[in-house]
């Protein structure tokens, strides 16, 4: 008899929800886009108003072990798990909601002993979704250097950050420039994040006139 096994999915996709209300407009932004995805692609997601999640407290230089409480266990454990993973966040104060900010505080699981934490998510994708009240969406910018920063620190590819325009309950319907964005969101190209200095030094050393290695 011959046993036949499902295949394992190359990609699977954790939405994370950093909205202070359901149904908020960047997530009607970021299930438009996930329904694009190919139906064999698994999703999960989780409404960050529905966990119970302690805020940061670094203990890099304390003797005792920091425990995780069971709901940020659950989550870090999804997070590893994802090959993708998209960031839901309305852009507050021209950055990531409350919510979203207790989620990416990431170095307590880096700063777990014996953690894997970095080498699991290392080669992942990070992809941002907000909705903002400004129809100027370059005043988004600094919500997405946080997430491509983030990205490029765990050494993860950036899909980069659907932007749309809706402040009312629902208004991002209206912004048929982001739901038309949305329908090809995930077929954008996900380059290695690198920081600012990284890509200048990149630039210097293949500039005409560079030294080679080796060369004097």
């Amino acid at each position: 008899m011959t046993s036949h096994t499902a295949p394992v999915p190359d990609r699977s996709f954790l939405f994370v929800l950093g909205s202070s209300r359901a149904d908020g407009n960047s997530e009607i932004l970021a299930r438009a886009a996930a329904a694009q995805l190919p139906a064999d692609v698994p999703q999960r997601w989780v409404d960050l108003n529905r966990l119970s999640l302690p805020d940061f407290q670094d203990g890099r230089h304390e003797l005792a072990g920091r425990q995780d409480v069971e709901n940020e266990e659950l989550l870090r454990q999804a997070t590893v798990e994802a090959t993708d993973i998209v960031i839901v966040s309305p852009l507050y104060w021209y950055s990531l909601s409350a919510q979203t900010k207790r989620y990416l505080d990431w170095s307590g699981w880096l700063n777990v002993p014996d953690s894997d934490f970095k080498e699991r998510m290392a080669g992942g994708t990070l992809w941002g979704v907000t909705a903002m009240a400004d129809d100027d969406h370059v005043v988004a910018d600094g919500l997405v250097t946080g997430l491509s920063h983030s990205a490029a620190y765990l050494h993860m590819h950036f899909g980069g950050v659907l932007t749309g325009t809706g402040s009312r309950p629902g208004r991002v319907r209206a912004d048929e420039q982001a739901m038309l964005r949305a329908k090809t969101f995930f077929e954008s190209e996900t380059p290695l994040a690198r920081f600012p200095y990284d890509q200048e030094s990149d630039a210097v050393a293949h500039a005409p006139g560079s030294l080679l290695p080796g060369a004097r």
